[in-house]
């Protein structure tokens, strides 16, 4: 072969090649599209699905979607497999240019699965909620911080209070009110779990269960535009969702056992009360009880929540979510004051696991709650969501106890008796939701009313210093005997009040990255006249403001927003006989920071600056004076961190600085002082891991808290110390039954809450939990 014919040759076998890559770089694909949804009709997010014998694999969204793109024309298996699901398969034929949609659901299966398995519980990074913008928004559209804590969480945690559950949210501290409910802070400011689906609830004096919560949701920054005063505090939102009824037969019992005492056994019942399935029933019951760390102290709770779903019509459903929640147990002691020179609870000689009173001074509430709600779909766009919301807290009598300390080892016991008390809060609420266009531009929109209509009743007793003891002596816990014959019984009417509320919000979007969030909502608060005290009639104005631009479509995009919060304050008598009617409270929040969720679903973060200033504070001058013209102002980040960066492993991350501060105030000496209860730093992680080949099924988890410094009042003179607590776990999760074990507080640290309150030392749990 001479020279010009090789070189022939080899230009010919170029081209060849080069035609056959363009042929198949050319080639007509097909696209594969669809949704997963599990039994109980959830979204399936982060489940993994394969086309099998090839390597296309994806995974879904928070709504359950999935996408294939660029699949060669051919007959395909999609498979998707969830533990303690039946596998799933599907054929599925792939031609030129066509997309395929095919939707997916998950039945419960009590057979261990022998094809691909991915990880048993709800991917931590779902933010799938329609409560935070009380309409349907993904997380990288909505200018507004929030966390959501899910119940396979908790499960991993073996967490059996609230209390515990929610310090998984970025920022959250949580503590036990002297009055006996749930205190949570974030963002320098206090509040209650005030939320339950979306409704106002109440934990004051009377708690919440956990074996109820289907998920908790901790909104950030002052909401009052969507959720009112009485919902929202300065700091945020806490919403409890509680569990629903599916369409499975499921039954779930669990035994934990533990440290100091605990029993507990709780069960969670499902199923359909009808064959074709539109009437669905659940039950979740608990019973709980356990002994102090200190030598006096108990807690027993019985839980009873039963709910029904009616699927009425194919465009109307109807649900009935009722609990009753019933507590006796003893609360923690609050100290009033503190001689000069004693600045933490360290400098105390009373003994860390020592009572100063008796556990005999308990306390006793009954909380029934009533949610209803009807859905109706005017068209796939529209609907009307009808709410009705009762709460009903009862305090049978709540003993509870205060120490003023004279020096390191004598102090000052006194005690109070509340109750009988009752508060009846009932809500009435009308949401209409739609999507519509106008030209290019799309709107989500939000228009509500609200009717709020509280009653109550409130009696009271209380001794005047019983004792005073040294601490390093023997002494004698107060008991019953010692308190009820010294108490001076008091009653205070309680006025009733009632709250009529309008708002609106209008997501547009401008393009498919850019939207704007603008919402508005008018309440008219009116207390009714009760003995020598005036009623009053007040009304406040909320808007709240938000833009988002999603720097990479779906995966990050900046946010902005505007928000304020308010609180009602009555009129107070001055010195000189007149009557200061006050203006509402507000604070104002300015926001902005960036959302990632990236790598196909595997992480999400969120980080932002945010600033708070309250308006229109009150406080008293030197002449015994009102006068409305106070300001705090509270600064920080937020920083979250999310990840499932491999099959079985998960991490939670979350870090918050704050730096809340009095600006003005009635006392001068206190200007430019922390506010009471706001830690500058707080972190929390945990990090956890099943195995998914070799030991199989095993897994174990361990994270930590740290919390800085707390005073417990504004002139800075008794603190709190900060602290780190860790925790771990070990777990064998089978599709039929799990056993874990928690080790919590490792290390044995001593630690006090704000109100300088010791916490519960080192413990273990034990659990098992069988599904039916």
């Amino acid at each position: 072969m001479n020279y010009l014919s090789l070189k022939t040759s080899r230009f010919l076998f170029s081209v060849s090649l080069l035609f056959s890559f363009l042929s198949a770089f050319a080639q007509n694909h097909g696209k594969i599209k669809g949704t997963i949804t599990t039994s109980d009709g959830d979204a399936a997010a982060g489940v993994n699905i394969i086309l099998k014998n090839t390597k296309y694999g994806t995974v879904s969204n928070d709504d359950g979607s999935f996408e294939f793109n660029r699949v060669k024309p051919s007959t395909y298996i999609i498979q998707v497999s969830l533990s303690g699901y039946e596998t799933l398969e599907r054929e599925i034929i792939v031609t030129e240019f066509e997309t395929i949609t095919t939707n997916l659901q998950l039945k419960v299966s009590n057979k261990e699965l022998n094809e691909v398995v991915i990880n048993g519980k709800k991917s931590n990074l779902s933010k799938k909620t329609d409560y935070v913008a009380r309409m349907p928004l993904k997380n990288l559209e909505n200018p507004q911080v929030y966390n959501v804590i899910h119940k396979e969480l908790l499960q991993e945690q073996i967490a059996v209070d609230i209390r515990s559950a929610v310090q998984n949210a970025t920022g959250a501290i949580s503590k036990i009110y002297p009055s006996g409910g749930l205190e949570i802070s974030f963002r320098g400011f206090s509040t209650g779990v005030n939320a339950r689906n979306g409704m106002e609830t109440l934990s004051g004096r009377s708690s919440i269960s956990i074996d109820n919560a289907e998920r908790i949701e901790v909104l950030k920054g002052p909401s009052g535009t969507l959720f009112g005063s009485s919902v929202s505090s300065f700091g945020g939102v806490v919403n409890l969702v509680t569990k629903k009824p599916f369409e499975t037969s499921k039954t779930e019992i669990s035994y934990t056992g533990g440290s100091f005492g605990l029993q507990r056994v709780a069960v969670d019942f499902n199923m359909p009360l009808t064959q074709n399935k539109k009437v669905l029933f659940r039950m979740n019951a608990s019973a709980n009880t356990e002994n102090s760390f200190l030598n006096y102290g108990f807690n027993k709770t019985v839980l009873f929540a039963p709910s029904l779903i009616y699927k009425a019509t194919d465009r109307l459903t109807l649900s009935l979510d009722t609990e009753i929640f019933n507590t006796n147990n003893t609360r923690p002691t609050y100290g009033r004051s503190y001689a000069a020179g004693l600045t933490n609870p360290t400098d105390l000689k009373v003994d860390y696991r020592t009572s100063l009173f008796a556990d005999d001074l308990d306390a006793k509430t009954s909380s029934p709650k009533i949610f209803a709600q009807a859905e109706y779909k005017f068209s796939d766009n529209w609907k009307s969501t009808t709410l009705f919301s009762l709460v009903d807290e009862r305090v049978n009598h709540s003993y509870q106890y205060y120490t003023a300390w004279k020096s390191p080892t004598e102090v000052q016991r006194m005690v109070s008796r509340f109750g009988p008390i009752h508060n009846n809060f009932t809500n009435f609420q009308e949401n209409i939701n739609g999507e519509f266009s106008t030209g290019s531009i799309k709107h989500k929109l939000l228009a509500g009313i609200n009717y709020r209509f509280t009653k109550g009743t409130f009696k009271y007793a209380t001794t005047q210093v019983l004792d005073v003891i040294d601490v390093t002596t023997a002494f004698e816990p107060i008991r019953k005997s010692d308190v009820d014959p010294k108490l001076k019984e008091m009653q205070f009417g309680v006025p009733n009040e009632q709250t009529f509320s309008v708002y609106a919000s209008d997501v547009i979007s401008f393009t498919d990255r850019l939207s704007a969030m603008l919402s508005l909502r008018l309440d008219n608060f009116v207390q009714k006249k009760i003995e020598d005290t005036e009623g009053y009639n007040q009304t406040a104005l909320s808007p709240k403001l938000g833009l988002v631009y999603e720097l990479v479509k779906e995966q990050v995009s900046l946010f902005g927003n505007y928000m304020n919060g308010f609180q009602n304050a009555g009129p107070v008598n001055q010195p000189d006989g007149s009557i200061l009617i006050l203006k509402p409270i507000y604070a104002n929040q300015y926001e902005g920071g960036v959302k990632v969720e990236a790598f196909n679903k595997k992480l999400s973060t969120t980080l932002s600056y945010y600033n708070i200033t309250i308006d229109n504070a009150t406080r008293t001058n030197p002449d015994g004076y009102n006068i409305q013209d106070g300001k705090q102002v509270s600064k920080g980040i937020d920083f979250e961190f999310i990840a499932n960066p491999i099959n079985g492993l998960n991490l939670t991350a979350g870090y918050a600085y704050n730096d809340n501060r009095i600006v003005k105030s009635s006392d001068a000496s206190i200007e430019g002082n922390k506010a009471s209860g706001a830690p500058e730093n707080v972190v929390n992680f945990w990090l956890s891991y099943k195995f998914q080949n070799t030991l199989k099924n095993l897994g174990f988890g361990f994270g930590g808290n740290y919390v800085d410094k707390q005073y417990k009042f504004e002139d800075e003179s008794f603190y709190a110390p900060s602290y780190s607590i860790y925790s771990a776990t070990v777990f064998y999760d089978r599709p039929v039954w799990r056993l874990g074990v928690k080790f919590n507080n490792l290390t044995n640290t001593k630690y006090w809450d704000s109100y300088g309150m010791a916490q519960t030392p080192a413990n273990f749990l034990v659990n098992l939990t069988v599904r039916l």
